[in-house]
């Protein structure tokens, strides 16, 4: 994720002189550095609510009143270099991708650290330099995310974090907060009671706090025990609020459903995770993730080696590229220091002003989807010398053609705030692929390199070979998407995981089957 400017903060101060001075420090305080990326999720969630969200509160609040006017004409001079909702809504559901693959705690989340909970193991993932906690406002906006999606297994622990810290903190109202206790309370009891009507099962159900009406004996004599959360949070709600009729109606209703259960068998009642009907694999992508890129080692498997490559090209004769093979079914190998920190560094640099909101193909379109976040550019090898060099580069390693239409343009991506790809395969499994419009074939090669090294996540795991690989700066990845018949090769099943903390930048650049006749001959064996 790139840096915001660091203007934008300032103006915050200039505008507000008084009324933001601590908001301002807030604010300036998630992003001392502004010549670094904002690579710790959590502080990148929280700085953009604070300028998405949390600002505008403050612009619109009573305190400020008597300076609306110079208030409201300072902040729409910068209000289109600022987040939007929809990257407030991308960052907290990026919080909840993080969440789910790395398995992580959101008590934990909230304190500022990274920790996989499995069981009674706690294993830190990432030790942040320093800690950025969540405030209750914050956990209130991820989970009224994931509540406002109908998303209940991701909803209920970020309110109930954001009820726990709303009661520490009760009566110490901030201007820039959007909600309170009783906002959290209320669509955390809605929350339990709609869970009720959907399908249980999966882990250990919850246990309710001791602060709530009901002791866990009088839960077991009742079947729903979501019932009785809900009508206990609603009615500590009406503790604070007794005159909201709303809540005063739902007590009743909550009251009415846990008298009509009290003599059904009882169940066992626990929250589900959502199904993801695409992600056949999601379980084994999920353990690639989490292994942070663990595959065989060299002395358990001889044929899996280093060396000095040069492909018989003069071109690598006097400098070398360090070859390891990483795999062999299918067959992938990295390449090691492929480009320099210089070079990476102007790549990214001529497509950063280009980079667009990535897209898949989708029938004879492209389209933006969920199971892909990131941005991306293409570069033609006109736009500097350095993608002429690297081209020439890629050609002498493969020993294939990479120059168009026998090859795409250089994509570059940068995955921000839990960016990912879900399992894909590179090359088109669809006669109807956008793919075929450049009329030279298939992809038959894939040459990914890692422009930036990622501090936590990133791997690229292949699903059904059963590996995954971490990012390595400067280094390249290629493998074969189709066999020597022609044919897909489904090992190559791959994705990118979300980076847990960091900023990845990759460039793709993808070959396809027409120029390389002679340079890959084919086969008629389907084994080949």
């Amino acid at each position: 994720m790139p840096a915001f400017p660091r203007c934008l903060v300032a103006s915050v101060g200039e505008i507000i002189p008084v009324l933001s001075f601590r908001f301002y420090h807030k604010v300036l305080s998630l992003h001392e550095d502004s010549a670094t990326p904002v690579s710790n999720p959590l502080l990148a969630f929280t700085l953009i609510k604070r300028l998405q969200s949390d600002w505008r509160n403050v612009v619109h609040s009573l305190e400020a009143s008597e300076n609306t006017r110079a208030l409201k004409d300072g902040f729409e001079k910068v209000e289109q270099d600022l987040p939007a909702f929809e990257d407030l809504e991308g960052a907290a559901r990026a919080l909840m991708r993080l969440q789910d693959v790395y398995m992580l705690n959101v008590k934990g989340l909230a304190r500022g650290v990274f920790q996989r909970v499995t069981g009674s193991a706690v294993t830190d993932l990432y030790s942040p330099s320093r800690l950025f906690a969540l405030t209750a406002d914050d956990c209130f906006q991820v989970g009224k995310v994931a509540y406002d999606m109908g998303d209940y297994y991701h909803a209920i622990p970020w309110l109930e974090e954001a009820v726990s810290l709303f009661r520490g903190s009760y009566g110490e109202w901030k201007t820039e907060d959007e909600a309170s206790l009783e906002d959290a309370l209320d669509h955390l009891a809605f929350a339990y009671f709609q869970k009720r009507e959907e399908d249980m099962g999966g882990p250990t159900p919850r246990v309710a706090p001791k602060t709530y009406l009901f002791s866990v004996q009088q839960m077991v004599w009742f079947l729903s025990w979501k019932f009785l959360f809900a009508l206990s949070l609603s009615q500590e709600f009406l503790r604070y609020s007794p005159d909201n009729k709303r809540m005063a109606r739902n007590v009743l209703k909550y009251e009415k459903l846990l008298a009509e259960s009290a003599n059904q068998a009882v169940t066992e009642a626990v929250i589900q995770r959502p199904n993801v009907p695409h992600l056949q694999t999601r379980a084994t992508y999920e353990g690639l993730c989490q292994t942070l890129g663990s595959q065989p080692t060299h002395y358990q498997i001889p044929s899996l080696h280093c060396s000095y490559e040069t492909n018989s090209s003069p071109y690598l004769l006097l400098q070398p590229v360090r070859k390891e093979v990483i795999h062999l079914e299918p067959d992938v190998v990295l390449y090691h220091d492929f480009v320099s920190d210089l070079e990476a560094q102007k790549i990214r640099g001529l497509a950063e002003p280009w980079l667009q909101r990535s897209v898949v193909a989708s029938g004879e379109k492209q389209l933006p989807v969920e199971y892909r976040i990131s941005k991306s550019a293409w570069l033609k090898d006109t736009v500097d010398p350095v993608l002429v060099t690297l081209d020439h580069r890629i050609a002498a390693l493969t020993g294939l053609d990479v120059q168009p239409p026998y090859a795409e343009y250089l994509q570059v991506v940068n995955y921000g705030i839990g960016g990912h790809y879900e399992p894909h395969f590179d090359h088109a499994t669809s006669p109807t692929s956008p793919l075929y419009r450049m009329k030279s074939g298939n992809r038959v090669a894939t040459f990914m390199i890692y422009l930036s090294s990622v501090e936590a996540g990133g791997a690229t795991a292949f699903i059904y070979a059963n590996f995954s690989m971490p990012v390595v700066k400067n280094a390249a990845l290629f493998w074969w998407n189709l066999h020597k018949s022609g044919e897909g090769d489904g090992d190559t099943l791959h994705a990118g995981c979300p980076v847990l903390v960091g900023d990845k930048w990759v460039a793709n650049k993808w070959i396809h089957e027409y120029g390389q006749e002679f340079r890959r001959p084919c086969s008629s064996s389907p084994e080949d």
